[in-house]
């Protein structure tokens, strides 16, 4: 059986510091965290399967990411890094892979120009592009019959739409067919957030979660509001995500990787050591 994977992210702003990791609720009110290349080596050494940077407001601010904090980044770790945030061209992908990352993160980018996808998983290979999609729930399915409606747990129905520039930016697109449409072009995983859960501690938004598993053949990774191991737990096993993304939890100290690997173990779900 396939082990499932514990991602640690670093959301990273451009400060005076040169970079620094920040954690909000719904992608607003950001705190600070830390520095990333220190929180970086600490979580590999607590045994992360792999980091995602996110330069989380490169796109908004029309910059390109920040390359010297990657290179330091990559410098003290030795597990997959994937990096995001402002990666508009095959030129940039490749400055990224340059700088030690090994992945790239594709969001605002990519819904701009899905072609991108496609060039970069053909120069690149598919392994090294990760499409990353923010969504957001949407009540109005009486005026939408040709997007993708979910159920929720409680009975209610809703699509789920793509938001770009960091969560400031509704498209009209549906998160379904969207990671279809990423996947044939040649995507090697999704990174999905639900802005609805991000920072809330209320747990994965386990309906979109469980659809991309069921649709995709391609790995997803679940992202958006864990607030302790159990949420990893039900990430896995009702949501069949394939890994699990985490930073609050992480960050201010409430819980090491180690913890929800042990809690995951004590519950059957595969873990690496």
């Amino acid at each position: 059986m396939l082990t499932k994977r514990i991602i640690p992210c670093l959301d990273v702003t451009l400060d005076e510091a040169g970079g620094t990791v920040v954690k909000g609720v719904e992608f607003l009110d950001l705190r600070k965290a830390g520095d990333p290349v220190e929180l970086a080596k600490r979580y590999n050494e607590q045994g992360a399967d792999e980091l995602v940077f996110l330069d989380i407001t490169a796109s908004h601010e029309g910059r390109d990411t920040m390359i010297d904090v990657i290179q330091r980044t990559a410098n003290e770790v030795f597990i997959p890094l994937t990096v995001g945030g402002g990666i508009g061209s095959v030129e940039r992908i490749r400055e990224i892979l340059r700088a030690g990352a090994d992945k790239v993160s594709i969001n605002t980018a990519a819904v701009k120009n899905p072609e991108l996808v496609r060039e970069g998983a053909q120069i690149f290979g598919s392994q090294c592009i990760v499409v990353a999609i923010d969504c957001k729930r949407n009540t109005d399915v009486e005026n939408n019959p040709d997007k993708t409606i979910i159920e929720l747990e409680d009975g209610s129905r809703v699509w789920y739409e793509v938001v770009i520039y960091g969560g400031r930016k509704r498209t009209g697109i549906d998160t379904v067919q969207w990671a279809k449409k990423v996947e044939e072009l040649g995507a090697g995983e999704i990174l999905l957030t639900s802005m609805d859960r991000d920072g809330t501690y209320d747990g994965f938004d386990l309906p979109i979660t469980r659809k991309l598993s069921e649709e995709l053949e391609i790995p997803i990774i679940a992202s958006g509001g864990v607030g302790g191991p159990e949420h990893m737990q039900e990430g896995f096993v009702k949501g069949k995500a394939d890994a699990g993304l985490a930073a609050s939890i992480f960050h201010f100290g409430e819980y090491t990787v180690d913890d929800v690997k042990k809690h995951l173990r004590k519950n059957n779900v595969p873990v690496r050591p």
